[in-house]
């Protein structure tokens, strides 16, 4: 009798060896060094940066730098950078490997966002198939001119619209020009974060690099261990890759994990919740300084009291915090509702 493949795996992305298969997605505005701390501690077994605008890279911007620095709990980095010049993201590659060092470079070839598609960058190079692939090749190139041995991955969209579906085209010119790993976001441009993903494609293109050692990841409408287990199971993706899941409950890698193995996963005690919702905001002041974090922490921290009785009045509260004492104010009256 032949044994079920295990849900919950170690990952090997060409070089790379990862000891399992949950990752947090590239969330813009999440997924910053505070957030990717945190969920690296709830198991999280690897994590995007933020994407990273290869112009800004060239034009030596500080505030992007800042993005791509590692966790101190961040023994494998991945950056995630975005473009549609050829020549900029080669230069952008090698400027990332010189200052941060990472295991993994991904391209951002699925952002549905107007202005980044306007460059030519996100999901315009999911249409375009021939440009993904001179571009992925170029980003390879400038890898190998810095001796370092970094696979380069690519995160694609299935098309530009239903009428428009290219996510094989655009995987096959990928992985011709050098990539080592696809992520589909099974959603099209047109439905940007609305609708609900097809996972059917993302069953596809795992089978079309089914006699490969191409692994290919599946993000989009991963919100529970539930989903995360459904996604393994419908579509035998290789990992899967939580973004808005996982915003204010990282704790929803640890959860999956318990599910994947055991067949069930415990509930997280409010305590907890309010304890990583803090680390994460003194994480977030250490880079970018109280009143910042303070301001940047008030849609994240709402996402920590999900659950909780009497939510709707604490996050009033939470949307008026300008200091850490207010937080704490906050926390503290959680336990008196």
């Amino acid at each position: 009798m032949t044994e079920e493949p295990q849900l919950y795996h170690s990952v090997k992305i060409d070089s790379l060896e990862l000891s399992g298969n949950l990752f947090l997605a590239p969330v813009a505005g999440y997924s910053d060094r505070s957030f990717r701390s945190v969920c690296y501690e709830h198991g999280a077994d690897f994590a995007y940066t933020e994407m990273v605008s290869s112009e800004a890279l060239v034009r030596a911007s500080v505030k992007t730098a800042t993005i791509m620095e590692r966790a101190p709990n961040e023994k494998n980095l991945a950056v995630q950078i975005f473009g549609g010049e050829e020549k900029i993201m080669a230069e952008a590659t090698k400027i990332v490997i010189n200052t941060v060092n990472p295991q993994l470079i991904d391209i951002n070839a699925g952002c549905p966002v107007p202005k980044i598609i306007k460059t030519g960058a996100g999901s315009a190079l999911t249409r375009e198939p021939e440009r993904l692939g001179k571009i992925v090749k170029a980003v390879c190139s400038a890898v190998a001119e810095t001796e370092k041995n970094i696979p380069v991955t690519v995160k694609i969209r299935s098309g530009w619209d239903q009428k428009h579906i290219s996510f094989k085209e655009a995987a096959q010119a990928a992985i011709e020009n050098g990539a080592k790993a696809i992520t589909l976001h099974s959603r099209t441009r047109a439905q940007g974060y609305e609708g609900k993903a097809d996972w059917s494609k993302l069953a596809e293109l795992v089978q079309m690099f089914s006699n490969t050692n191409i692994p290919i990841f599946g993000s989009g409408d991963v919100f529970t261990p539930e989903d995360c287990k459904r996604m393994l199971e419908e579509t035998s993706c290789s990992a899967v890759m939580f973004a808005r899941g996982a915003m204010g409950n990282p704790f929803i890698f640890t959860q999956s994990k318990q599910l994947l193995q055991t067949g069930s996963y415990s509930e997280i005690p409010l305590s907890l919740r309010l304890k990583t919702g803090m680390k994460e905001l003194n994480l977030l002041i250490e880079d970018i300084g109280e009143k910042a974090a303070c301001r940047e922490m008030r849609k994240r921290f709402c996402g920590y009291t999900k659950g909780i009785s009497g939510a709707a009045e604490i996050r009033k509260q939470i949307v008026a915090c300008s200091s850490v004492q207010d937080y704490e104010n906050v926390v503290l009256s959680c336990y008196f509702l």
